[in-house]
């Protein structure tokens, strides 16, 4: 910071670097919260796509063009169904997502409300917790076959452990003056659970849950790829060994912007779900 005694004058150079640094700062904030910023590398990317191949810089069946891939894409709702092949693996991942989020927040609430459900399973959870889902599908198959039920259970099971330890988290962040409290006025159990417990812990459910999002995503699209006969996933390796690779960029692109959109449909249902949250946080911070 700069003190100037009264009467003095600042020199002309060191007055206008002053005025730039003053206009700098509020230009820098304008870039940082401007919605398309966040697209610009994006853009920037795909016109290198279009571009290597354009000039002749690659030049292979493997690479196409992005405007080729663009027109499959837009072919593909009418000639490959894309509202067919997508559906398929959302449901899928709906599934197997939904069973995740039942079993692992009432796991996560049943461990962290008890120390003997903590001792007896938590050990388990860690267990299986590091297993990658490829070495689980083999031994499933024996079980489930490669329908749908193996695909839902191996989603579902990919999903789970986040979802438990987010809600043991926060059910173990629960601030212990609430529980003194429940316990002084001896409020019962169940109800401490439902009424203190798990709305203190909402936040950490939904972070556990859209992490958990995405894992459902890409693993619907890695068992279709493993053990399938329909869905994007099948879709991508069908195209791949066809040898049709601007259909096969085509179901990525697709891929990719429809995972976009569900992560922003996941924020924007976080952010009316526990906007009491961010609200005391906010006044924690002006404090």
């Amino acid at each position: 910071m700069l003190l100037c005694c009264a009467g003095s004058k600042i020199p002309g150079s060191l007055h206008r670097s002053l005025e730039r640094m003053q206009l700098a700062v509020p230009r820098r904030q304008i870039l940082a919260s401007a919605p398309w910023t966040g697209f610009a590398l994006v853009v920037a990317l795909l016109s290198v796509w279009e571009l290597t191949v354009a000039s002749g810089m690659v030049r292979s069946e493997s690479w196409p063009a992005l405007s080729r891939v663009l027109v499959s894409l837009q072919e593909g709702f009418q000639r490959e169904g894309w509202l067919e092949i997508f559906g398929s693996t959302l449901y899928r991942m709906a599934c197997g997502f939904s069973i995740a989020a039942a079993l692992g927040t009432a796991a996560g609430l049943a461990m962290g409300a008890s120390s003997l459900v903590y001792r007896t399973f938590m050990p388990t959870v860690e267990i299986f917790r590091v297993l990658p889902i490829p070495a689980v599908v083999p031994p499933l198959i024996f079980f489930l076959g490669v329908d749908d039920p193996l695909k839902i259970t191996v989603i579902a099971l990919a999903a789970f452990f986040p979802i438990a330890l987010n809600t043991f988290a926060g059910v173990r962040a629960v601030d212990p003056v609430h529980l003194l409290i429940a316990r002084t006025f001896r409020v019962p159990r169940r109800k401490v659970l439902l009424g203190i417990q798990l709305p203190s812990a909402l936040p950490y459910v939904l972070a556990g849950c859209r992490i958990s999002l995405g894992i459902s995503f890409i693993v619907t699209v890695v068992t279709e790829m493993v053990a399938g006969s329909e869905g994007v996933g099948y879709f991508i390796v069908s195209m791949q060994y066809a040898m049709r690779a601007d259909d096969m960029y085509a179901a990525i692109i697709l891929l990719s912007a429809i995972g976009y959109l569900l992560n922003r449909a996941f924020l924007g249902l976080e952010a009316r779900a526990i906007h009491w949250a961010r609200e005391l946080d906010a006044r924690g911070r002006n404090a």
